[in-house]
This record gives C-alpha cells, sequence and structure tokens, in this order.
C-alpha cells in the first residue's frame, strides 16, 4: 500500500452523504472520528462491518466519536442500505473516488481471475484535533469493531 498517513494532518474531504448533508473534516473538529471505506452497499461483509459499527455506535459517541461510512455507491443506494439496516451514522458517496484517492484505499483486486480496481477496506481513526491516530488496511471484518473501539478508548 501506498500513503501512510498515520500521524499526520487528516486528509480533507467534502462529499455528499445521506440525511442530505455534506460533510468535511471540518464538522467534526473537537470530535474523534472514524471513517471506515467499505467496498460496496448490502454486500455480505460490508453489512456486517456496517452492523457492528451500529450495534456499538452508542460506546464510540459515549467516547466522543463519530463514525462515517464511504462507498463509490449513490446516494440513493447509501439511503436504502443505511435505512435497511438502522445505520445512526451517516454513509458518504464517493463516486468520483476523491475521498478514496485521498485516503489512498483504491488497490487492484482480483475476482473469478479478474482484475479490477476496487475499494479496499480500511479504516481510519482521527482524533480530536485532526490527526490520523490509527489506520487499518484490508480490514477482515470478524472483531475489527472491537479493535477500533479499543483505540479510542485510548484517546
Amino acid at each position: 500500500m501506498g500513503k501512510i498517513l498515520e500521524g499526520k494532518k487528516c486528509p480533507s474531504f467534502s462529499g455528499e452523504c445521506t440525511s442530505n448533508k455534506t460533510l468535511s473534516e471540518k464538522d467534526f473538529t473537537g470530535k474523534n472520528l472514524v471513517i471506515y471505506f467499505y467496498p460496496k452497499d448490502s454486500t455480505p461483509g460490508c453489512t456486517t462491518e456496517g452492523q457492528d459499527f451500529r450495534d456499538n455506535y452508542k460506546l464510540f459517541k459515549n467516547l466522543n466519536t463519530e463514525i462515517i461510512g464511504v462507498s463509490r455507491d449513490s446516494i440513493k443506494s447509501h439511503e436504502n442500505f443505511k435505512d435497511k439496516q438502522s445505520f445512526p451514522f451517516e454513509l458518504l458517496s464517493d463516486p468520483d473516488e476523491k475521498m478514496c484517492k485521498a485516503f489512498d484505499v483504491i488497490k487492484m483486486k482480483s475476482m473469478y481471475g479478474k482484475e479490477y480496481l476496487g475499494v479496499d477496506r480500511s479504516t481510519f481513526l482521527i482524533s480530536s484535533d485532526g490527526k490520523v491516530i490509527k489506520e487499518w488496511r484490508s480490514v477482515k471484518v470478524k472483531g475489527h469493531v472491537d479493535e477500533v473501539l479499543k483505540e479510542v478508548e485510548k484517546l
């Protein structure tokens, strides 16, 4: 993987989200932020990951931490996914991959012998002062949210 963001300032971003919102890194000043990138709405791994963040959302909130999920899917797709799964956090649509590229999460993947560029499941923990505290790349869903929560508890 290319860029290492840990210890650096959070890349600036702005994007259209669910709930008719546009969010940028500036909206989270004074709060910790978990940004998780995932490949596709309503697929098994992405659904499980979102549900794990949903089920632990109150714990994150109690630790002054907000969560946003990011994929290349449309707002309409995000709205359906968010509603169906009752996600209490926003999903940001990144169809032109600006945010994906800023966080360097696009990588060559392979499915059924076919290579393509896709989103590498990745999570970033940003502190209340806007620094990337921790990054997880090529995330395996099982147990991941617990790991992120442990890091948030250290802040």
